[in-house]
């Protein structure tokens, strides 16, 4: 266990100052706060595109033209914007139905953030697929852990990077890699337990150590880390 903390800790030098993005993330604070962008996200990170290149250029452009124009204030209001209307901002039909099946169902629970944070705190990671956001065509096990981080709760997203990244760091410590996503997200859960850091940040840190140019992104997208 001492060679994984080593390890682990050798990885997290590298994103120092990453807790902060963490902390704003477990208290439902990323993009000013504002639920229905956290949504909008989930929903166009879920095709799979490069985060920082296309997603968070898109989210503020939909801020800009729905948000911050008063056309869109809540989940409710997110669930009723037309299919063409939103398309102008982002095609992908998937991404808009998810994004408004989920506000739908949210706006339905209460106020943007207690809902959110309530759905959060009693979903489960085991039976997700039986939960009503995971039921919503689209919402797979990836866009459904990063709701609940967003929600609140500690936890990872078994996407491709992070499964790579901590895979590598159990085989350096010389223990079994894991490809099973439930399985895996319990299991690094216990190595951010064991070294002492929280699993959102260990979930972070492998996207933001990803290089991109001579840069690693945590470096690269320094300027608008604090907004996301």
């Amino acid at each position: 266990m001492s060679l994984l903390k080593q390890i682990v800790g050798s990885y997290m030098e590298k994103v120092s100052g990453i807790e902060q993005y963490c902390e704003r993330c477990l208290r439902t604070e990323r993009w000013g706060g504002r639920v229905v962008l956290m949504v909008v996200d989930a929903a166009f990170t879920s095709i799979g595109l490069n985060y920082f290149t296309a997603v968070v250029p898109k989210v503020n452009e939909f801020s800009d033209k729905f948000v911050e124009t008063g056309r869109v204030t809540n989940l409710r209001e997110l669930a009723e914007v037309g299919t063409e209307e939103s398309k102008q901002i982002w095609k992908n039909s998937r991404s808009w139905y998810m994004a408004k099946q989920i506000a739908s169902y949210l706006s339905g629970l209460g106020e943007d953030r207690t809902a959110f944070r309530a759905w959060a705190a009693h979903s489960s990671l085991e039976k997700w697929k039986e939960d009503p956001i995971g039921r919503i065509r689209g919402v797979g096990i990836v866009t459904y852990q990063y709701l609940r981080m967003m929600g609140g709760v500690d936890t990872v997203m078994p996407d491709k990077i992070v499964k790579r990244v901590i895979n590598v760091i159990l085989q350096t410590s010389g223990l079994e890699p894991v490809s099973d996503d439930i399985v895996f997200v319990n299991k690094t859960e216990e190595i951010a337990r064991a070294c002492g850091y929280r699993a959102t940040a260990l979930c972070w840190m492998t996207w933001l150590i990803q290089p991109e140019g001579k840069k690693i992104r945590m470096e690269k997208y320094s300027n608008i880390l604090g907004k996301i």
